[in-house]
């Protein structure tokens, strides 16, 4: 189900010989289509991936951003809870916002201690930017939309599982602007960059790249979601972070990576000048906010579905950008 089938055209238009029968695409948008009690009740599982999750709308689009993750996401809850159907809800490592060490002068010495850092599924708080900074509006949706289906779990029995993804990255993720998506739009960060060495343009660092951030190949993270679809007695009732804290760095480090890696697969030599930092404002536009730091705590998923990431990120960047 979504507003339209460009991306998986070629799995439904027709569909090849190994899916004939296997899938079928339905054209409607969820927040205003009466077709989508009657799609749910068909179901034996619903898994809700609709989402404005771009940050660069965050703040230029907060009322779309709002209603997206929590407005229009409303009914599939209620159609899975009302018809006793279990319901994958895909949430965002944003949820955490901010970490406690964040709040720490950079010079205290506790800024070194990882639990300060790590974020645990139920036992992390969720600590957001001022009102102000409408970049915490994706995350303030998602999380109320959380609480939403946490709480028809507890009172009307509505088995539900959370992922909260902490950036899954590889091969066909969107987007160049202009060619898979409005010329005017900024991708996030993976995209961002494999489009500027696409058109041999210096990478753009925010506030200098400093922003810390783990990645997981999409491989990796499809894994545990099959393990969560196969497994509902151990994965009902539970939020999964799905990341990769071995595969941390900073962006300034993603962009130094992915420049050594595009020349190495292109045989392009790198620009003189690859990167260049630009503020947050310029950037994204007045109202942006950022957490430093994300680590996943991986203990709840590895002990309920016995999942691990595997793919170190050198390994990942390669497959992603041949």
């Amino acid at each position: 189900v979504d507003v339209y089938c460009d991306k998986i055209r070629h799995l439904v238009d027709p569909p090849p010989p190994h899916l004939a029968g296997r899938i079928s695409f339905h054209r409607l948008n969820i927040k205003n289509d009466s077709r989508l009690e009657g799609l749910i009740k068909m179901a034996d599982l619903t898994i809700n991936l609709a989402a404005i999750c771009t940050p660069a709308d965050y703040n230029t689009r907060p009322l779309d951003t709002i209603y997206s993750n929590f407005i229009d996401a409303l009914p599939v809850v209620k159609y899975c809870s009302e018809n006793s159907k279990r319901l994958i809800h895909f949430s965002t490592c944003e949820v955490y916002g901010k970490t406690i060490g964040s709040f720490l002068p950079k010079d205290h010495p506790l800024r070194k201690e990882a639990e300060f850092y790590v974020l645990t599924e139920d036992e992390s708080p969720c600590i957001f930017g001022p009102i102000v900074k409408q970049r915490w509006s994706y995350a303030c949706a998602k999380q109320l939309i959380e609480r939403l289906v946490f709480a028809e779990g507890a009172e009307n029995g509505l088995e539900f599982t959370i992922v909260r993804p902490f950036n899954w990255i590889g091969p066909r993720m969107d987007f160049i602007p202009g060619v898979d998506g409005p010329s005017e739009g900024v991708p996030r960060v993976l995209a961002c960059f494999s489009n500027n060495l696409l058109r041999r343009e210096p990478l753009k660092l925010v506030d200098g790249g400093e922003s810390q951030r783990t990645f997981v190949y999409i491989k990796d993270a499809i894994e545990a979601v099959l393990l969560m679809i196969e497994n509902p007695a151990r994965a009902n009732g539970h939020i999964f972070n799905v990341g990769n804290p071995d595969n941390e760095v900073t962006v300034r480090e993603l962009a130094e990576m992915m420049t050594e890696v595009y020349a190495k697969v292109s045989g392009e030599p790198p620009l003189e000048e690859p990167v260049v930092d630009v503020s947050a404002k310029e950037f994204y536009g007045e109202g942006y906010d950022d957490s430093d730091k994300r680590i996943p705590d991986m203990t709840l998923i590895n002990k309920q579905l016995g999942w691990n990431p595997k793919t170190p990120l050198k390994d990942l960047l390669e497959t992603t950008l041949t």
